[in-house]
């Protein structure tokens, strides 16, 4: 019973967060209509479309909140921090960032993907950029698949008073996106920060553009902190920023 009464409490307090996610991609797809010259009475025409796309095609067995509780676990980690700094899952490692990876980091900066979704950029020279990461409130690790470098993972802001942290990630390397990569990498940066490190919240930030990434960031437990509109100018255009929060409570619940 007691499990039960825990579930309905997690649905609560995931199913507002889940709301504002909806909020933010109509928002998100009535900016795309406006673009690409829908003119704003015809916005109620589309939706009526999509009524009826859903009308053909909803399921109505569908969990409409997932996490991925059933995919990833705590006993999964293989830990060898004490003996070499580094986690495991898998063929994905995560360890301490290393002066060799800068320059390959320097040249994902440039590539016009990045430059679109990943929001502040890091320094785009490898001199700025270790000086980023020798930055005592920093810790950032290098995301490696089968030894080889894919992408950064780290933690930003780093507040020992409020056991918190800001957490970062770039899969730099396109062919190896949307593969699981990512996703283990956030695993282990989040096994990192609540049971090695012990703080008590991680918090991030993505642009309202990038639904992808909020919707599997919310699938780790994460829920909307709040919207600060217009935050970030990329290219002369202004987005909103979304900051998500995650707590070591609800991960050790959804994970352990």
């Amino acid at each position: 019973m007691e499990d039960k009464n825990q579930i309905d409490e997690f649905s609560k307090v995931t199913r507002h967060p889940h709301e504002q996610m909806l909020k933010l991609v109509a928002k998100g797809f009535y900016k795309e209509l406006i673009k690409y010259g829908i003119e704003e009475p015809e916005v109620l025409t589309v939706a009526g479309h999509l009524l009826d796309n859903v009308a053909l095609k909803s399921n109505p067995n569908r969990v409409p909140l997932e996490t991925y509780s059933g995919q990833l676990s705590i006993k999964d980690v293989q830990d060898d921090w004490s003996e070499s700094a580094s986690l495991s899952m898998g063929n994905v490692t995560i360890s301490p960032i290393q002066e060799i990876d800068f320059k390959i980091a320097v040249e994902w900066m440039r590539r016009p993907e990045i430059k679109k979704y990943f929001y502040p950029q890091f320094p785009d020279t490898v001199e700025n950029l270790g000086k980023y990461f020798e930055l005592s409130n920093r810790a950032y690790f290098r995301i490696s698949h089968e030894n080889e470098l894919v992408g950064i993972i780290g933690a930003d802001q780093i507040d020992r008073e409020s056991d918190k942290l800001e957490m970062r990630k770039l899969i730099g390397e396109s062919s190896m996106r949307g593969k699981g990569i990512g996703k283990r990498a956030t695993f282990l940066f989040l096994y990192y920060s609540f049971i090695i490190e012990r703080f008590e919240k991680v918090f991030m930030h993505s642009l309202d553009i990038n639904i992808r990434n909020l919707n599997l960031n919310g699938k780790f437990g994460f829920y909307i902190e709040g919207v600060f509109f217009e935050d970030a100018k990329i290219d002369d255009e202004r987005h909103d920023l979304v900051r998500m929060a995650l707590t070591r409570a609800v991960w050790e619940e959804l994970f352990r």
